[in-house]
Parts: C-alpha cells; structure tokens; sequence
C-alpha cells in the first residue's frame, strides 16, 4: 500500500500539475484594440535591403504567422533571386512595373494586380520599370 499511494498520488497530481503551467488558447489569445490594431507606416521603422526597403505592417508575431508586408524595389533590381518555400504567398502590385518569375515563366503586369505562388514553386519578382515598384507580400509562415 505504501508504493500504491504515492503512485495514486502522481497520478492524480500530475494532470493538475502539467495543466497549472499552461493555458488555454483562449487566455493565450492577444486582445486587439484600436491602439495595437492600427499600424501607420513610418519611415523610422523600415528595413533597408539591397534593392530598396521593406515595411511590416504585421509580422510574423502579430497573429499567427499571418504577415502583411511592403517591399520597395528600385528600378531593375529585385529583393531576392527566384526562390521557393513551403509556404504560399501573394504579392499586390501597388506602383510600377513587376516582372514576375513562376516556374520558368515570366510576365510584366502593372498597379492592382495580384500575384499567388503556390507552395514549394520557384518564383521571383523584380522591378521591370524605370520607376520605384511597390508592392505588398502576403504570406502566412508555418510555426
């Protein structure tokens, strides 16, 4: 009876114990108000690259992996040579010309078009105009 007791004890201990230190997805759960919820650009807060800039409006900790970012490329350059990855992602013309790189193929498009690339496919884009392209880059990394 003496072994018995302390496992009866563990047992009935250690759900207590292993759920006291955790919590619910609910409480985990960040609470959005108009404060955290509105995200201004400003200029001091943009990260140089080597083609232009990049500004997060929502990161990877905002929400879930969920992001919504702005790249800005300079005339002939690009951010990145093709690349892939698991996850998908959608760019949003704003300004200028893209040329965007799928698979092997490109096509030149311009403001308010969308772009998806599909999971693990090769792809790029780079500015195809003499002018500053912006665009947005919608993706929702895995965590």
């Amino acid at each position: 009876m003496r072994v018995a007791l302390p496992l009866l004890l563990l047992l009935l201990l250690t759900p207590a114990a292993f759920y006291a230190g955790r919590q619910s997805a609910a409480q985990k759960q960040k609470t959005y108000t108009i404060e955290n919820s509105v995200n201004e650009f400003d200029p001091k807060k943009v990260e140089q690259t080597q083609a232009g800039y990049q500004y997060w409006f929502a990161d990877k900790e905002f929400i879930d992996g969920r992001t919504l970012k702005l790249s800005v490329v300079a005339p002939g350059k690009a951010t990145h040579a093709p690349h892939r990855h698991p996850e998908d992602e959608f760019f949003f013309v704003l300004e200028g010309k893209a040329e965007f790189y799928l698979d092997g193929k490109t096509r030149v498009v311009g403001p308010y078009t969308s772009l998806y690339c599909p999971s693990n496919q090769e792809h790029g884009i780079r500015n195809a105009g003499d002018t500053t392209l912006k665009y947005l880059v919608i993706k929702k990394y895995e965590r």
